[in-house]
């Protein structure tokens, strides 16, 4: 347990900011799956369409550390490539 004022005070923000992180996290999950979605659905332009939507969100997770930006763009290439194979 944190004994010093700072120290609580540093365990309240992490636990707030882990809170936020995982939200932000969920969201990145979350756009990934609509457009798994839309690729299994088989329609190219609606998985292109989903797949424009959610790129500026992949990458503005990546750009605030919450996930690695590598994991950003191999999440994207793969994605591409799916809906370039339909």
């Amino acid at each position: 347990m944190a004994n010093t004022v700072q120290a609580r005070k540093r365990a309240r923000q992490a636990t707030e900011q882990r809170a936020h992180n995982m939200s932000l996290r969920s969201t990145l999950r979350t756009a990934i799956k609509k457009v798994r979605k839309a690729i299994d659905a088989g329609d190219k332009t609606a998985a292109q369409a989903v797949f424009k939507e959610s790129q500026p969100i992949i990458d503005s997770i990546a750009d605030k550390n919450i996930v690695h930006k590598n994991l950003a763009a191999r999440s994207k290439s793969r994605l591409s490539a799916a809906i370039k194979a339909l």
